[in-house]
């Protein structure tokens, strides 16, 4: 797996500063939400450069990205795999700690010639208080 510091001198100031904010969080964060932390933090950083730089950190696999039921994206380190069970209804995301997938990445990347670096897994329904609030609320 690639390593921030490996790939240190070929990143701008913004995505090294992004990439490190990642690492302090120890959670995902919207892009909306790191630029803030940057501004906050006496770093001010463009909106579009946010996007640029997790767009880069990204490809260079240093970064990714899952999409919320309400449409937004929040943004992670890759050395974090994503396994969630994610409510319809609220958005609540819970973390899965078993990963029943990663044999098979392994087997895809070496079968396909495909560089991997980082895979999701996430399960759609809703939590039990949603069911149970839309359960007294059926009539």
């Amino acid at each position: 797996m690639k390593t921030v510091s490996s790939l240190n001198s070929r990143l701008t100031r913004a995505q090294k500063q992004i990439h490190c904010l990642l690492e302090q969080s120890g959670e995902p964060l919207t892009a909306q939400a790191i630029y803030q932390r940057l501004k906050d933090q006496q770093q001010p950083t463009g909106l579009a450069t946010v996007y640029r730089s997790l767009r880069s950190l990204q490809i260079k696999g240093l970064a990714q990205a899952r999409a919320l039921p309400n449409g937004e994206w929040v943004y992670g380190l890759t050395s974090d795999d994503s396994h969630y069970l994610t409510c319809l209804n609220c958005g609540t995301s819970v973390p899965v700690e078993d990963c029943p997938v990663h044999s098979l990445e392994e087997k895809l990347g070496q079968s396909s010639h495909f560089q991997i670096f980082y895979h999701t897994l996430e399960f759609f329904g809703l939590c039990a208080p949603c069911t149970g609030r839309l359960e007294t609320e059926s009539p």
